[in-house]
């Protein structure tokens, strides 16, 4: 028996691709939408864990910045001790200086010069007095500059005068005004006695 088809093939076979064509990009579109899906999961995982560490490390640095102010206090506290600590190493440095310093000035003191007035003010001394010559006033400003507890002998100013010695005579003088400064100094160990105890460094000026 032969069998003839009349139903319209062509269009069931075009009917066909156009539904498996569908089909397919259904299936695309589906699976398109699940690696989008997956993309999209994994970039907020990373953003969430980004965040997380954002907030661990914001946790951190606020802990971190409050110690810094802590040892910033400490630094200043510490400061504040090490400056006491100067002062208190000054004072007892300039302690025994005005008996050093007139110690000196006697040991200095060239003839014929005579002290009227020894004035500090801060780390400088001003010397006023009179001398018998312009060259005695020179002579103490060598001296001074030999000494170890005065620096910087300077002549500030020099006058000359006449001295009343009595009614009738007057002598020719020189009146003179020194500025030196003043520096602590180590005592020479020569001059301290035998089993006396040796005072202790002085602190920078």
């Amino acid at each position: 028996m032969i069998l003839i088809n009349l139903l319209p093939h062509r269009e069931e076979a075009r009917k066909r691709r156009r539904e498996l064509f569908l089909v397919q990009v259904g299936l695309a579109a589906l699976a398109g939408g699940l690696v989008v899906g997956l993309i999209f999961t994994w970039f907020q995982n990373q953003i969430t864990s980004q965040q997380s560490r954002n907030r661990f490390l914001s946790t951190e640095i606020a802990k971190l910045d409050a110690q810094i102010k802590d040892i910033a206090g400490l630094q200043a506290q510490l400061a504040a001790l090490k400056a006491r600590q100067l002062a208190v190493e000054d004072l007892q440095a300039d302690r025994n200086l005005p008996v050093h310093l007139l110690d000196e000035m006697v040991k200095q003191m060239p003839e014929g010069v005579f002290l009227s007035t020894l004035k500090q003010e801060n780390q400088t001394i001003v010397l006023t007095g009179v001398a018998q010559s312009q060259e005695r006033v020179s002579e103490l400003l060598r001296n001074l500059n030999n000494s170890r507890w005065v620096t910087k002998p300077e002549l500030v100013e020099i006058v000359a005068a006449n001295l009343a010695l009595s009614p009738r005579e007057q002598r020719r003088v020189s009146n003179f005004s020194i500025r030196v400064a003043l520096t602590r100094s180590t005592p020479d160990p020569k001059a301290i006695p035998a089993g006396a105890a040796k005072p202790a460094p002085a602190g920078k000026s």
